[in-house]
């Protein structure tokens, strides 16, 4: 299969609700296309969330790095590649640049991914699945970013805290995974994004939660303009980590 082929191309618009005080596209709504664009491309190889679901299998989120040069702006127009870099037993790595409306890269994305049973819960061989046919679409496109990185937060004081409720809750029945992205970034001020970016964002998902739990927010100050965060729910469980790099 020609490399062209094995590479997702989804366009999109930077829409006034999906841009932020600033005019920019939030990482929210950026995540949130990254993982749209991920299931689109699965879907239109045979390996998408609807054909999963009903052989008991979906998709599982475990790390999530960004980096940026810029976001969007509001009315933009921009398109998002992905592709699939590595398969594993039991884990894939997929890629992803982010474009303008020119096609220069403005962005890119690593992501890693498991495939999990919906019963057990627990990983299925992904070299098994369609005899193993997943491996057609890997691609050696170059993503020039580093992998996600081990997160370790030792601060004990609260940052901040959030009970999860109707808004967090996706169709799986637990927190959505780009709602932890809005609440680890709204413990920032206002006044750091007005004066300053984000130019790498790392998500290690950890555990799931689910309605009515409590979140609690703990934050390491790495750097001047890195930070380190960790989030437990009610109280001892940790379920997600992150990194987060201003500029």
């Amino acid at each position: 299969m020609a490399e062209e082929n094995k590479i997702g191309t989804y366009s999109f618009i930077a829409e006034p609700f999906h841009v932020d005080f600033t005019g920019k596209l939030t990482m929210g709504v950026l995540g949130n296309h990254l993982l749209n664009c991920a299931g689109f491309h699965a879907t239109e190889r045979g390996f998408g969330m609807a054909e999963l679901n009903e052989n008991h299998y979906t998709w599982v989120l475990s790390r999530l790095a960004i980096e940026l040069d810029r976001l969007p702006l509001q009315y933009e127009r921009f398109s998002i590649q992905t592709w699939i870099e590595n398969v594993y037993r039991l884990f894939t790595d997929r890629n992803f640049a982010i474009l303008d409306k020119d096609g220069k890269t403005i962005g890119y994305a690593r992501s890693i991914w498991a495939m999990i049973s919906t019963e057990t819960r627990k990983p299925v061989d992904l070299l098994t699945l369609h005899k193993g046919s997943i491996l057609n679409y890997v691609c050696d496109k170059e993503c020039p970013i580093g992998k996600p990185g081990r997160i370790k937060v030792a601060e004990k004081e609260v940052a901040g805290e959030h009970v999860a409720c109707y808004s967090d809750i996706d169709v799986n029945g637990h927190v959505n995974s780009i709602k932890y992205i809005e609440h680890i970034l709204d413990l920032f001020p206002m006044e750091q994004f007005r004066t300053k970016r984000i130019s790498r964002f790392e998500m290690a998902y950890v555990a799931e939660s689910y309605y009515g739990d409590k979140l609690t927010f703990y934050c390491d100050r790495m750097s001047e303009n890195e930070y380190d965060i960790e989030v437990k729910k009610n109280g001892t469980e940790v379920v997600v980590r992150s990194k987060v790099i201003f500029i």
